[in-house]
């Protein structure tokens, strides 16, 4: 595996990862911490965990999700086109004209989502996923069915870019940096000494049920659990921060508040922010919170949860944005989180008076 932990990242992006065929990403991930971990697991959901402590009562469960959306194969006309279905939420309008990786059945291939001609209408203005096709180059339906069958997955074909002011381009940033940022903190922590168990888990499905998180809480029945996601940055020219609220590229990580968060985990988290110098941002979450946490603190008995998340613009566009210098804060936030836990901690809201 590479030396540099920012070219695991891209390494990541690189990897198709559509959900409910994380199989390939999950594997290289357990490559990546498996000198970090003193145990590591899987599960019938396809969760990868990696695991300090073990033994200890008190368990923090880390999750970042590693799947992507895309489109699933639904029809292959006769002359070889593909229709597709949505997988996660994905927009129509920007697939056009995008090349796309299909996971088939019999081998991955290339394809090109098309589009009319702006000489002959150009695109419909409005439109769904039952407008696009895949087009792989084939004039028949036998020929396509060499590779692909109904139900095959396909994901956008981009490669990773460096930008300027630390900036980072690619697909499927959400929330494979989640994903990253859990191997992250594993990786720091090895040599540390700890008063509580850490169960990192790169999870399955958020995009489209968000099973792996269920999968994932049940198997450990952690203490605590946090979230690692990503959320609407608000700092470009069409975005509306008076609606959405201001959440900024480089200004740091972005911790959640309402009804489903437990407050007294956010209080230690913005004590490490605080210990490392780190400024937060903060989201609104009043009901759910769209991520992983919302099934983890369902699991067993009920888990307490706070979410944290990187800013993150243009969400399921072919193209996300985030900061690698949002992603470092995260991570040694984490990291410092964790170290500060004593393993006593109390983080029930309420307690009955004596």
């Amino acid at each position: 595996m590479e030396t540099n932990p920012h070219d695991f990242l891209y390494e990541m992006l690189r990897t198709p990862s559509p959900s409910g065929r994380e199989e390939q990403l999950q594997e290289k991930w357990l490559e990546y911490v498996k000198s970090s971990a003193d145990e590591l697991r899987t599960d019938g959901a396809g969760n990868a965990y990696a695991i300090l402590q073990p033994e200890a009562p008190f368990r923090v469960l880390l999750a970042g999700h590693s799947d992507e959306i895309g489109f699933m194969i639904k029809h292959i006309d006769e002359s070889g086109f593909l229709r597709v279905e949505p997988l996660g939420g994905i927009s129509p309008l920007p697939a056009l004209g995008m090349r796309v990786t299909i996971l088939g059945t019999n081998g991955t291939i290339t394809g090109i989502i098309g589009t009319n001609a702006e000489h002959h209408g150009g695109a419909k203005e409005k439109m769904t996923t039952d407008d696009l096709y895949i087009d792989c180059g084939v004039t028949t339906k036998a020929e396509i069915e060499r590779y692909v069958q109904i139900g095959d997955p396909a994901v956008y074909e981009i490669e990773p870019q460096r930008l300027l002011n630390e900036s980072l381009s690619g697909r499927g940033l959400d929330n494979r940096t989640g994903s990253y940022i859990v191997a992250e903190v594993i990786r720091r922590l090895k040599d540390e000494t700890l008063s509580v168990g850490v169960y990192g888990v790169s999870t399955v499905n958020e995009e489209t049920n968000m099973g792996g998180a269920f999968f994932a809480g049940a198997m450990t029945k952690p203490t605590i659990a946090i979230a690692l996601d990503v959320t609407f940055a608000t700092d470009f020219p069409t975005a509306n921060p008076q609606k959405n609220g201001d959440v900024r590229l480089q200004k740091g990580p972005v911790l959640a508040k309402g009804a489903p968060i437990n407050r007294k985990m956010n209080e230690l988290l913005e004590r490490a922010a605080k210990d490392e110098g780190i400024s937060l941002q903060y989201e609104l979450t009043p009901k759910t919170t769209g991520t992983d946490a919302d099934q983890l603190r369902l699991t067993g008995s009920g888990v307490p949860v706070a979410v944290l998340s990187l800013p993150l613009r243009y969400m399921h566009a072919p193209r996300e944005m985030i900061s690698l210098q949002d992603i470092e804060q995260e991570i040694t936030l984490l990291t410092r989180f964790i170290l500060n836990l004593t393993g006593k901690e109390d983080v029930k809201p309420v307690h009955v008076p004596k």
